[in-house]
C-alpha cells in the first residue's frame, strides 16, 4: 500500500513538475509568437527600380524627365510597402539621382535573392494624343510597336562603358539580337503576368488611369532577374495632359498607392496559397513527394500531371521555387526543363488539380507522362 502511495505521488510531482516546464516554456514562447518569430522567419524581398537617372535621362517631356518622375514613384511606392507590409523587406536599386547600368540591377536583385522585382518608368510617343499605363513581362515582342518599346528601354546600355563584353554582344538596336529571346523561356513568366494584372487592375480602377493591358517584349533588365519581374509605364510624358499629371504629388502618390495595393494582393495571394499547400486538401499530395521525385510515373504506367513551368536551366525542387508546392517534379524533354505538379491515373483528378492551383498558375495545363516521358495527351486519353 505504501509502495502504490508513493508511486501516485510521484506520478503527481511529475505531473505538476510538467505543468511547471510548460508554464514556463509558455511564458518564454508568447513574446516571440506575438513578434511573428516563430511563425514566420522568412521575409519578402521586395526590388524596387527607379529606371533611368544620372546621364540618363530617359524619355523628355515639354517640362519634365522621366528619370525624376520613376524615382519620385518608386520611393513613394516603396515607403507604402514599407509602412503597411511588415513581412516585407523593400531595397532600391537607387535613391538618388545616379546612373545604374541595367546589368547592375538585375545583379542587386539576384544577390539579394529578391521575390519580386518592379521598374518603373515613364513613356514617350511621337502622337501626342496617346496616353495610359502599361506593364511589361519578359517575353518575345508581338509586333514591331512592342519590339519598338523594349529597343528604346535597352538601349540605355549603350551608356554604360564596355557593354559589348558585359552583354555579350547585344546590340539593342538589331531585330536579330532579340531572337536570343524566343531561346529562354521565363521560368517565372506565370507569376509574373499575375503581379502585372494586379498592377494594371489597380492602375485602372483605383487611380482611374487608362488601361493599355499587359504586354510582353524582350526587356534586358528583366531578362537578367531570376525571380517574378515586371516594367511598368505609368505613362507618357509626350501627352500633355498626362505629363502634369505624373509631375503633380497627387498623381504619383495615386500610381505608387496601386503599385503598392497590387504588390499587397500579390504577396497575400501567394502566402495564402503556399499555406493551403501545406495542409488540409494538399496533405495528399505533400505526402506523394518523396516517391513522385523519383519517377514521374511508375514504370509502364499513364500518369497525368498539370505542368506549371518551362525553363532552360534548371531549377531547385524546393517549395519556395513553386509558390510553397512541395511535389514538384522536374522533366527533361527537348533539352529543356519542365515542372510538373499531382500525378494521378485519372485525367479528371488531373484537371481539379489544375483549378486549384489556377490563381497562381493560370497558364499550367494537363500533360500526360509515361516511363518519365511525356505523351501526345490525345494518345494517353485513348490508351487509358
Amino acid at each position: 500500500m505504501g509502495s502504490d502511495f508513493n508511486n501516485v505521488k510521484e506520478r503527481t510531482n511529475n505531473i505538476h513538475s510538467a505543468r511547471l516546464m510548460y508554464l514556463i516554456l509558455l511564458a518564454v514562447a508568447i513574446p516571440f509568437l506575438q513578434s511573428g518569430t516563430f511563425a514566420s522567419e522568412k521575409k519578402w524581398v521586395v526590388v524596387i527600380d527607379a529606371g533611368h537617372g544620372g546621364k540618363d535621362p530617359g524619355a523628355l517631356g515639354a517640362i519634365s524627365k522621366e528619370k525624376n518622375i520613376n524615382l519620385a514613384i518608386a520611393l513613394k511606392a516603396g515607403s507604402y510597402i514599407e509602412q503597411n507590409l511588415q513581412n516585407v523587406e523593400v531595397l532600391y536599386t537607387r535613391k538618388t539621382d545616379v546612373f545604374v547600368g541595367l546589368y547592375e540591377r538585375a545583379e542587386f536583385a539576384n544577390k539579394n535573392k529578391a521575390d519580386l522585382f518592379i521598374s518603373i518608368h515613364a513613356n514617350a510617343i511621337s502622337k501626342k494624343t496617346i496616353k495610359g499605363t502599361e506593364t511589361w513581362i519578359m517575353g518575345l515582342a508581338k509586333d514591331d510597336q512592342n519590339l519598338e518599346v523594349a529597343m528604346k528601354e535597352n538601349e540605355v546600355i549603350l551608356l554604360e562603358d564596355d557593354f559589348t563584353t558585359k552583354y555579350e554582344n547585344f546590340d539593342p538596336k538589331s531585330p536579330e539580337s532579340y531572337i536570343m529571346f524566343t531561346v529562354m523561356q521565363n521560368t517565372y513568366r506565370e507569376q509574373s503576368l499575375y503581379l502585372a494584372s494586379n498592377i494594371q487592375n489597380q492602375f485602372r480602377n483605383r487611380a482611374g488611369r487608362v488601361d493599355l493591358g499587359v504586354k510582353q517584349a524582350g526587356f534586358l533588365v528583366l531578362y537578367m532577374t531570376s525571380m517574378p519581374s515586371v516594367l511598368i509605364e505609368t505613362g507618357f510624358l509626350t501627352n500633355p495632359e498626362e505629363e502634369k499629371y505624373l509631375g503633380t504629388k497627387e498623381g504619383q502618390d495615386y500610381l505608387a498607392s496601386a503599385i503598392y495595393r497590387a504588390t499587397r494582393d500579390y504577396i497575400n495571394e501567394i502566402d495564402k496559397k503556399s499555406n493551403i499547400s501545406r495542409s488540409s486538401d494538399d496533405d495528399t499530395v505533400s505526402s506523394q513527394a518523396a516517391v513522385v521525385k523519383e519517377t514521374a510515373s511508375p514504370a509502364g504506367q499513364v500518369r497525368f500531371m498539370v505542368q506549371i513551368a518551362t525553363s532552360a536551366s534548371r531549377k531547385a525542387l524546393v517549395p519556395a521555387n513553386f509558390n510553397g508546392l512541395a511535389d514538384v517534379i522536374e522533366i527533361e524533354s527537348e533539352n529543356q526543363y519542365k515542372y510538373a505538379t499531382g500525378s494521378f491515373e485519372e485525367y479528371s483528378m488531373a484537371s481539379e488539380h489544375r483549378k486549384r492551383i489556377g490563381s497562381y498558375y493560370p497558364d499550367a495545363f494537363i500533360i500526360a507522362v509515361k516511363n518519365n516521358k511525356i505523351l501526345p495527351l490525345q494518345e494517353a486519353l485513348n490508351s487509358n
